[in-house]
């Protein structure tokens, strides 16, 4: 059986990292960057490169930064007395997009997962109590995964965040918008009820 050129294989075997590329799809991508000219692969790998050291994380809320100031930590443009808890600094982003909050934003880094080896020393809780003591924080909004790990966070951040008496919420769930009854699973739709509002 022929195989493949050895660096092409060191190339598959890392596009094959990526999540949602299996071996067929990372051979796509492979062969198609062959095609690309010189000047494009030397750019493209150049910025592999240096992705870690131009994008670094904030060393307060853990949000990605494009230069030496944070934008999610700009106290002058954000309200202070409002933190989103999040898992990762890619959560930001989406909810910037809705336009709806304006508040601090406290990236976790991990979700709860024992099995995985993710205690709760994992979710560095000193540094979010320090943050929400010296921003005087009067709520947080919980922004996890609706999954069994997204759970037990939010239930163990709840439970460590009522001793100090700061309100504490979580995003709604239940059914997407535009969504047909026909088309939700149970568990949606039975959270949907229990999380159920007066209209």
């Amino acid at each position: 059986m022929l195989r493949y050129p050895k660096d092409l294989l060191t190339l598959i075997a890392h596009l094959k990292k990526l999540p949602g590329v299996g071996k067929k799809t990372a051979e796509r991508y492979a062969f198609h960057l062959l095609e690309w000219d010189g000047k494009d692969l030397h750019e493209f790998a150049e910025g592999l490169a240096t992705l870690k050291e131009r994008v670094q994380s904030c060393a307060e809320c853990g949000c990605l930064m494009d230069g030496v100031r944070c934008i999610f930590c700009d106290q002058e443009k954000r309200d202070c007395s409002i933190m989103c808890i999040i898992a990762s600094p890619r959560d930001a982003y989406a909810i910037e997009e809705t336009g709806d909050f304006r508040g601090m934003y406290h990236v976790l880094g991990a979700l709860l997962s024992p099995l995985d080896g993710k205690t709760p020393e994992s979710l560095n809780l000193s540094q979010l109590e320090n943050r929400i003591q010296a921003l005087d924080i009067q709520e947080v909004i919980l922004a996890l995964d609706s999954t069994l790990e997204g759970d037990a966070t939010s239930l163990f951040l709840k439970e460590q965040l009522a001793k100090s008496g700061i309100e504490v919420s979580r995003l709604a769930l239940g059914l997407p918008l535009g969504s047909s009854l026909d088309f939700v699973d149970e568990g949606t739709l039975s959270q949907a009820f229990s999380g159920r509002q007066k209209f």
